[in-house]
């Protein structure tokens, strides 16, 4: 069985990850908390909002973003973070970077996964780095060589998954220490940086809801699957919201993931997101 610290990953029961970035750039500002005082309140609120799992971003890779900043930044405002984390609360922690470095530092302080957007691809080390550790990692869907992307968007997601779950289990990571997302967002026609994966005969918002559609057909590969929906771009695209209008249609595309196959739902509106869990929970 996969396991975050002592949170269990199965199909028994779908986990919240509440979201908190400690990085000023990212997109959703809700979520940036940046001094000891405003880190230590968010976190018990999310513990207390029904997070089982604090997902931790020093760095933003959202591909619309110009946001690289240097390892030694990284790694400076993830340890004040995780130190506080952990005089705050009692969830497990994933720290989100595609950097080795950045995840062999944060795992010494004590996190509890690495959640890689890159799928092991980004660093030729992180792979090793996880294996070391012996931790849970989640696989961000991601392709270096766009020319492979074929026009049948979950096929393709799921190619692209199996080639990072090949790595990872040629590096010695073990099968119940693998998640797979499949990165919603992730796949843009241009980016700011080297975090995403470039498409041209699908308009990215299209390619992010068939995903959510098709999600079954990720589920073939076995794994737990973990997917971020919550505020982002295709839905603003799509029915032409700002970020603070994409509440419901969040929590409709969570909801619609979890009936999918989904298993973890990484959020930043984790009250929300857990009432309409356990409305559906009520339902099943």
């Amino acid at each position: 069985m996969t396991k975050i610290g002592d949170v269990s990953i199965d199909r028994n029961s779908v986990k919240i990850m509440g979201i908190m970035n400690v990085s000023p750039e990212s997109f959703y500002k809700n979520s940036i908390k940046t001094n000891v005082k405003s880190i230590s309140t968010y976190v018990k609120k999310l513990e207390n909002d029904g997070a089982d799992i604090i997902d931790i971003g020093a760095m933003s890779t959202a591909p619309y973003l110009d946001t690289i900043i240097s390892s030694k930044i990284e790694i400076s405002r993830l340890k004040k973070a995780i130190n506080i984390i952990r005089h705050s609360c009692e969830l497990p922690i994933s720290v989100d970077t595609p950097r080795a470095r950045v995840a062999e530092e944060a795992l010494q302080m004590g996190a509890d996964a690495i959640n890689d957007v890159c799928g092991l691809k980004y660093d030729p080390e992180m792979a090793g780095i996880v294996s070391k550790h012996s931790i849970p990692v989640i696989l961000g869907a991601f392709e270096k060589k766009p020319g492979k992307i074929l026009t049948a968007k979950s096929l393709s997601t799921k190619r692209i998954l199996h080639d990072s779950i090949t790595i990872a289990q040629k590096a010695g990571i073990k099968k119940t220490n693998i998640i797979i997302d499949p990165s919603i967002g992730f796949f843009r026609k241009e980016g700011n940086n080297p975090f995403f994966t470039k498409i041209t005969k699908t308009p990215w918002y299209c390619r992010d809801i068939e995903i959510v559609y098709n999600l079954k057909e990720i589920t073939k590969l076995s794994f737990p699957i973990c997917i971020s929906l919550s505020n982002k771009s295709f839905l603003g695209k799509l029915m032409n919201l700002r970020i603070n209008e994409r509440l419901i249609p969040s929590l409709i595309m969570e909801v619609i993931a979890v009936i999918n196959g989904a298993n973890v739902i990484r959020t930043h509106n984790v009250k929300e997101t857990a009432l309409a869990l356990h409305t559906l929970q009520l339902l099943n």
